[in-house]
């Protein structure tokens, strides 16, 4: 177990060096004649002036130079259009963010969980249709489109909830948010929740179907039928085990196309997160902010790939079993050891 997590923190380490490789290549490596490359800024000097790079003769001492200033003081450079330092908006765009990723994806698994149990406990029927019919809709159509039917529907006509806005988590009377506290900070973000959680849990609701389907057909749960076992038993401690083991490898590889949806939410919804930074920073060609978005963001999917790996072991038995059986220890009996046996050759 240790040498596996060991492992995944030392690939994540080296996917991360890779990443920071290539981020600074495409960022200060560029072309001269490059658009934007040299682009001078309103209010701070080009990213080549910005971290000292102007006259260092290779490209591994420029590099060695970015990578101190980024990691070991937290510097991503000055925004060319506005007097602020990068770091300071993402700190305040990312809480945004991740409230609305992390946020979305828990809705989503319990939305999948809920419709993949009911449909596999009906297969075929025309509950087990609607429900599928109902989550297919939601990744098949733009998260924009989703959006604005439910800002229609729910906002404009049923003023159930915001149809945009964001409110911070802490209120601050001196803050730029019109309001805060915890409690007006989910009621404005409901509606993004449930448009987030649509995008995937047509994904993860078949998953689910599946993967207790399949297992409702195994010996091991017949014979807990057999044993008397209730139907929330059954599903609890046998065949939700077998589903949830590739949600979770799904959930880590999804994050990536998760930042793409929550641009068009955060858009729609007109929450100030990292999606909203990153498109003003495109039109305004703002260099070192695109940047600090793909360091951050990028950092963030590896993370939380880490995260779901080292889960989806924890969770699965059979990767200790597999690991305990390649050391060479093929079985313990109270404790100790099974001899093996040995074979003698033996002579007529």
């Amino acid at each position: 177990m240790l040498a596996f997590l060991a492992g995944r923190l030392v690939w994540a380490v080296m996917l991360v060096f890779v990443i920071s490789v290539i981020t600074f290549a495409l960022f200060f490596a560029l072309p001269p004649n490059a658009p934007g490359s040299n682009r001078q800024g309103q209010v701070a000097p080009n990213l080549q002036t910005q971290f000292n790079l102007d006259g260092r003769a290779s490209f591994a001492g420029e590099y060695r130079h970015f990578l101190d200033r980024v990691v070991r003081h937290g510097d991503l450079g000055r925004s060319l259009r506005q007097p602020r330092a990068v770091r300071e908006i993402i700190a305040k765009a990312l809480p945004v963010t991740a409230a609305l990723v992390i946020g979305g994806t828990i809705l989503c698994v319990v939305l999948s969980f809920v419709i993949g149990l009911l449909s596999a406990l009906r297969p075929r029927s025309l509950l087990d249709k609607g429900l599928m019919v109902f989550v297919l809709i939601g990744i098949s159509v733009h998260p924009v489109w989703i959006s604005l039917v439910l800002s229609y529907l729910l906002g404009f006509k049923l003023h159930l909830f915001p149809v945009a806005g964001y409110c911070d988590f802490f209120y601050h009377q001196d803050g730029s948010s019109i309001c805060g506290g915890p409690r007006y900070w989910a009621y404005h973000m409901i509606l993004p929740w449930f448009t987030f959680a649509l995008l995937f849990a047509a994904l993860y609701a078949r998953m689910i179907r599946a993967g207790v389907i399949e297992a409702l057909n195994e010996d091991y749960v017949r014979t807990a039928w057999a044993k008397g076992a209730g139907t929330w038993r059954v599903m609890g401690h046998h065949a939700l085990r077998n589903a949830v083991l590739p949600v979770v490898s799904i959930v880590g590889m999804n994050m990536g196309l998760a930042f793409g949806g929550a641009l068009f939410i955060e858009t729609a919804f007109q929450l100030p997160g990292m999606g909203q930074v990153l498109y003003r920073a495109l039109l305004s060609t703002d260099l070192p902010v695109i940047m600090g978005v793909v360091l951050v963001v990028s950092v963030a999917i590896t993370i939380a790939n880490t995260i779901a790996d080292i889960v989806y072991c924890l969770i699965d038995p059979r990767l200790g079993y597999r690991r305990l059986r390649s050391s060479g220890v093929s079985a313990v009996l109270g404790g100790r050891l099974r001899p093996r046996p040995q074979i003698t050759e033996s002579r007529p």
